[in-house]
């Protein structure tokens, strides 16, 4: 019998046996002193009891004691029953906890371990392999069902003509897609049949084109093509990160023409994107806000926002810019701002276009300092380029124009995502973000905190307020209104209600009457956690929208993921000292969990209507976040060492004018995968008649960002939103793994997918040319997003 004293022989005799002992010595160690710091926290006791009994069964090995499989058995039992009490049958929550020790426990019923045990006990053996056998199945059980899986199926009856109650049909994008949503609705709904559920699996690809426009040295991380393009005629018109406007032929994806407005590479950016151009039509006998007639040239025309705030506007089919409208085709977006700071105001989504009025928002640098450009939205005339009107939320007068004594309201709250309008109305509907610094409200004046994070109505001829909305009062989660709102006839007991739908980074989707902002689906007042940081302020209560995909209850322990059993106690750990009450926990020094986090459950990508069927298509990812405050020191200065800074929103940011910064992150394991366990994406339909959630399944693997090409269904974050056909076909790009697929709206059913030469992270749109559909992708990956970086325009039809 060999004791653990005479290790040197254990090597000699039995090498393998050896490192044996070693390892389960090292998982003890580890184990046993992450388990007391995670039961001193509060947390399970499991890890200091499986840790200790791996040090049992270390030391048995190394006096070659049989025992020690015994020992073993016990452990992987109590691993099997402590699992499936913690998370269930649900494969990705088991797997974790078992993927280290049943491979272990194989190991140690090979012959050239067991047999060397003594006394050579059969029972031992045999006990141990029961255990490895009963986990096996318990795996296999677990893979029959997805407990996070809601299968439910539109039934033909439920779908209805469209124009039943309102005696026509809704606007919606068909031959041609004239706006970033499809049309002004925003609903992303094609009426288009050609490709359809029963033939969508042979789709080719058609044509592909390089924009050429690439990540430069001098670019920063967050650089990204996110354009959705429009097809008007015969033309496709897209843009790409550096904002290279390009008309494509529609039906063979040549060049016609390209214009390149010349932005500037700089790594301070905190974004460098384009997600669309925007497209307007002189109509016979239109004019302009002046009462003038509309000038000929550019009878039609193309605008593009730029990074480095301009606003182009360029005949749609030459590409070369309109001279009546501003300074030889260009207005700057900077005037009226006191601070004009490069990179501090970007235009990053495609204005609003109306008749005679150009609407357009603007990002606004993020959680730098409280003495940024305005967030203002403005209206200029369509051909000219005037100034028409302004709204700057931030201003006791919101209405009030920029004069030679009087500029826009630093900070105020800006509108980086796209709008919606409704011309019959007269209304445009502005998605609000917070006022900068995000993460700070201490010194917001009143006026800000009015339309902080909210949806404001606006008259589109004279920039009007009608009625606003606020998703989260005193924001201090960066949880500002990301997404197009869309708009929808809502048609039941054979009335028609013209409503609004919200979708919010909260996972609310928020329901309104789009005339006077009454709600559709109740979202009530509940108590929101308290005690903030001192110097701000929180409000009691936040509203909570009954058509919701914000997980239900609090996290808890049980519900922290890795790959493996040691990653995921060490985010166990991570979990308990960090602040969490639940959602709307305050940001704090000791570091605060934000879940549902700053990227959101949705994003710009929004919703997507199938006004036929009566149905939205949904998104929602869960990815939770870590908010740290960073008090002023030696690390976190008071002021700017510089005049620029760097181009991210991740890791410590600045908060000038805060007694604090804020570190933000995601919250991930040592392995760079979320704490939290999957799924971190699905894809779901919403009926509208009664809002209830029809089907919702997993969207995407790891493919591309683990480090083998392993295809796991886990349900993966995306950048992008979903579009819906009237052929009953919905497509969708923006997964972390680079595929486009296309699933059926009746029951949500996978149909095809194709692989991606680069991230997907944009929202897809289908035309008609020439009798053919096609379905189109942009493919520029994501550079904080990791999805591979590319330039490619790509389109798809049946061959």
């Amino acid at each position: 019998m060999t004791s653990i004293h005479r290790s040197p022989s254990l090597f000699r005799d039995a090498p393998l046996l050896a490192v044996t002992v070693l390892v389960v010595a090292v998982m003890g160690l580890f184990l046993t002193a992450g388990g007391i710091w995670l039961a001193a926290l509060g947390g399970s006791v499991y890890y200091l009891v499986a840790g200790i009994m791996l040090l049992v069964t270390s030391w048995l090995l190394a006096r070659r004691r049989a025992e020690a499989l015994w020992v073993y058995a016990a452990l992987l039992l109590g691993t099997v029953v402590w699992a499936v009490w913690e998370a269930g049958f649900d494969f990705w929550s088991l797997a974790p906890r078992g993927d280290v020790l049943a491979p272990l426990g194989v190991w140690l019923l090979l012959p050239f371990i067991a047999r060397r045990l003594v006394p050579r006990s059969r029972a031992a053996r045999w006990a141990l392999g029961l255990v490895l056998i009963g986990a096996a199945i318990v795996l296999g059980v677990s893979l029959t069902h997805d407990r996070h899986d809601l299968a439910g199926i539109l039934r033909e009856s439920d779908v209805t003509d469209a124009t039943a109650s309102s005696g026509q049909a809704p606007p919606a994008a068909g031959e041609n897609w004239t706006a970033y949503g499809g049309t002004g609705l925003g609903t992303r709904y094609s009426s288009l049949t050609q490709i359809s559920n029963a033939n969508v699996k042979d789709l080719k690809l058609a044509w592909e084109f390089r924009t050429g426009d690439y990540k430069g040295p001098d670019d920063p991380d967050e650089i990204t093509n996110q354009a959705t393009p429009l097809k008007i005629g015969d033309l496709l018109y897209t843009c790409s990160p550096h904002q290279i406007v390009f008309a494509l032929d529609a039906a063979t994806g040549k060049l016609r023409w390209k214009f390149d407005p010349q932005v500037q590479h700089n790594k301070t950016f905190q974004h460098m994107t384009c997600r669309g151009v925007s497209y307007h039509a002189t109509k016979p006998g239109g004019v302009t806000t002046d009462a003038a007639a509309a000038p000929s040239d550019c009878p039609e025309r193309i605008f593009v926002p730029t990074n480095d705030g301009r606003m182009f506007a360029l005949d749609a089919r030459s590409g070369t810019p309109c001279e009546s409208f501003g300074d030889h085709g260009q207005i700057d977006l900077k005037e009226g701002s006191e601070i004009q700071t490069p990179g501090f105001y970007e235009g990053t989504s495609p204005p609003v276009v109306t008749d005679k009025v150009l609407i357009v928002g603007g990002a606004v640098i993020d959680n730098y300092s409280d003495r940024v450009p305005s967030g203002v939205i403005r209206g200029f005339d369509i051909y000219s380029g005037r100034l028409i009107w302004a709204f700057d939320a931030g201003n006791p007068n919101p209405n009030e124009m920029p004069s030679a004594s009087h500029h826009f309201t630093a900070g105020s709250p800006n509108s980086w995502s796209i709008s919606a309008v409704d011309e019959k109305l007269g209304l445009v509907y502005v998605p609000l973000g917070s006022s900068s610094p995000d993460i700070w409200g201490g010194g917001r004046s009143a006026e800000k905190e009015r339309y902080d994070s909210a949806l404001i109505a606006l008259d589109i001829g004279t920039g009007k307020l009608r009625w606003s909305f606020q998703n989260v009062h005193h924001d201090l989660w960066d949880m500002d209104m990301p997404s197009q709102p869309s708009l929808v006839d809502l048609r039941t007991n054979g009335a028609v209600t013209p409503a609004i739908y919200i979708p919010a980074k909260t996972g609310d989707i928020f329901v309104l009457d789009r005339r006077d902002g009454h709600q559709l689906v109740p979202a009530p007042e509940k108590p929101v956690p308290q005690a903030s940081a001192p110097g701000d302020r929180l409000s009691p209560t936040q509203p909570f929208s009954e058509l919701s995909f914000r997980p239900p209850g609090m996290l808890t322990g049980a519900q922290m993921w890795g790959s493996t059993m040691f990653d995921q106690l060490v985010c166990r750990i991570k979990f308990k000292r960090l602040r969490y009450e639940g959602p709307f926990t305050p940001p704090s020094e000791q570091g605060t969990l934000v879940f549902p986090g700053d990227f959101g459950m949705f994003e710009w990508g929004g919703i997507a209507v199938d006004s036929q069927r009566q149905i939205a298509i949904a998104n929602p990812q869960s990815i939770p976040f870590v908010s740290r405050l960073v008090p002023r020191g030696q690390d976190n200065p008071a002021a700017p060492n510089s005049a620029h800074p760097p181009g991210t929103e991740l890791g410590v940011q600045p908060m000038y004018g805060a007694p604090y910064g804020v570190d933000l992150g995601i919250f991930l394991s040592p392995l760079g995968i979320p704490c939290l366990a999957p799924p971190w994406g699905n894809i779901a339909a919403i009926d509208l008649r009664t809002h209830k959630v029809v089907w919702q399944h997993r969207i995407g693997t790891i493919r591309d960002q683990a480090p083998l090409p392993l295809p796991f269904k886990l349900g993966v974050p995306m950048l992008g939103g979903p579009i819906v056909t009237a052929g009953g076909v919905i497509f969708i790009t923006g997964t972390m793994d680079d595929y486009i697929r296309a699933f059926d709206a009746r029951d949500g059913r996978q149909l095809w997918q194709d692989r991606l030469p680069a991230g997907g992270q944009s929202t897809p749109m289908t035309y008609e040319v020439g009798g053919k559909q096609y379905v189109v992708t942009v493919d520029g990956g994501h550079g904080s997003f990791g999805t591979k970086l590319g330039d490619y325009v790509r389109a798809y039809a049946l061959p």
